[in-house]
């Protein structure tokens, strides 16, 4: 044990202890996971009747939660997040850090070198807790980083890895969203990648499967009825939700946004697409096709509660890797403030805020169609910049080709003098 290796234990430990009075001086927050909760029943569950809205493959997969006592499995979930944050920071600076392809025609070719965790990684779990989805993950015993490490893995795998894809299609089967990086996957157009979508299918049928034959009559109401009832899993206009339909339902005070979230669903969703797909062919640029469609799979989802908002950490890590430290200071301050916190709550007033408020209410969509933005700027500056290169280009040819200024020969009748 280095004298740097205690420091940045005491500074988890103090991080720890620091979120744990929080909460006990939160009694909002307390009260949420002081209190156990009841036997399930069909589509509700805990006191609160919240409808069940995962596949039925969740319900199978976490089966063995309940052969724990609730006081043990608290303590067994939070541990097991902080964890889990531990490890999606680490997958997250590996897939950041990793330097680029020379070509991006280089589908099989091994993965490249990442430096090491520049901070130790103590450090900087301790200072992750602060991040309010990770903290509301941990908090309300969530799986959001349990599914952002499976997915994440699964990506940094090397392309010829056995099974690669494979832990993607079980993130999807437990919770739709994911299902957007298998086209992610095949849109790439890398072999590599095509193959891993592949297989990420043919997981995500394989739960579907498990599921209809383990629970064949809640499997048939849920894929034939409660998938497409956007409203199931809460009120659109709560501000906890911070997804665009969200977003859309406080601007427009109305509980159910309609055509034009849609609309803007299918924009942003073909939109986040082509920017992944763009910036995994251009060379040196393939790190921001992963945050990419996670933030517009965040977007686009009916239903994106803050602590889904976990994908927040790979994006903080790109933005470090590429030395942009003051973009990433003001993405990480967005998500610790928790302005969404701050504006009323009680009955329709989120129906009611006025314009200011609304930046408040919902500040993770807004930075995800900033980042998207800045993205397709990007690729614009790149297209401008490629075709001015190609244009100079072949303005330099042909020049080279051009015949050369020849002095002019002075007139003469004499043959002689012609043939000098």
């Amino acid at each position: 044990m280095t004298v740097r290796s205690l420091l940045a234990v005491g500074a988890l430990a103090l991080s720890l202890t620091a979120l744990t009075a929080f909460t006990a001086l939160c009694p909002a927050q307390y009260a949420l996971i002081a209190q156990p909760l009841p036997v399930a029943e069909r589509f509700a569950v805990t006191e609160w009747r919240l409808p069940a809205t995962s596949p039925p493959f969740a319900a199978i997969l976490f089966v063995p939660a309940t052969w724990l006592p609730v006081a043990t499995l608290k303590a067994v979930v939070v541990m097991g997040n902080v964890l889990l944050l531990a490890l999606l920071i680490r997958l997250s600076w590996r897939f950041a850090a990793r330097r680029p392809a020379m070509t991006t025609a280089t589908a099989a070719a091994p993965a490249p070198a990442t430096a090491p965790v520049p901070v130790p990684l103590p450090v900087l779990v301790a200072a992750g807790l602060w991040l309010e989805p990770v903290f509301r993950t941990v908090l309300h015993g969530e799986i959001s980083l349990a599914l952002a490490c499976l997915i994440l893995w699964d990506l940094t795998r090397p392309d010829h890895a056995l099974g690669k894809g494979f832990a993607i299609g079980i993130a999807a089967g437990v919770e739709l969203t994911p299902a957007l990086f298998i086209a992610y996957l095949l849109l790439t157009g890398r072999p590599g990648d095509v193959r891993a979508g592949l297989t990420a299918l043919a997981s995500l049928i394989g739960t579907m499967l498990l599921g209809a034959l383990v629970l064949p009559r809640s499997s048939l109401d849920f894929w034939t009825l409660r998938v497409f009832e956007t409203s199931r899993p809460g009120e659109a206009s709560s501000a906890d939700n911070q997804s665009l339909q969200g977003l859309f339902a406080r601007a427009l005070h109305t509980p159910e946004p309609g055509v034009g979230w849609a609309a803007a669903c299918v924009v942003i969703t073909f939109a986040g697409l082509w920017l992944a797909r763009r910036a995994v062919v251009r060379a040196g640029h393939g790190k921001w096709g992963v945050p990419a469609i996670a933030l517009t799979a965040l977007l686009v989802s009916p239903v994106s509660w803050s602590h889904h908002w976990a994908w927040c950490v790979p994006l903080l890590a790109v933005l470090l890797a590429e030395g942009r430290w003051r973009t990433a200071a003001v993405v990480a301050l967005v998500f610790s403030a928790r302005t969404f916190l701050l504006v009323p709550h009680e009955g329709w007033a989120e129906l009611q805020l006025s314009w200011w408020q609304q930046v408040l209410a919902s500040p993770y969509p807004l930075l995800a169609l900033a980042v998207l933005a800045a993205l397709a700027y990007a690729a614009y500056r790149h297209h401008h910049r490629h075709r001015h290169r190609r244009r100079r280009l072949a303005g330099g040819q042909l020049a080279a080709v051009r015949p050369l200024p020849l002095p002019q020969l002075p007139a003469s009748n004499s043959s002689a003098s012609t043939m000098r």
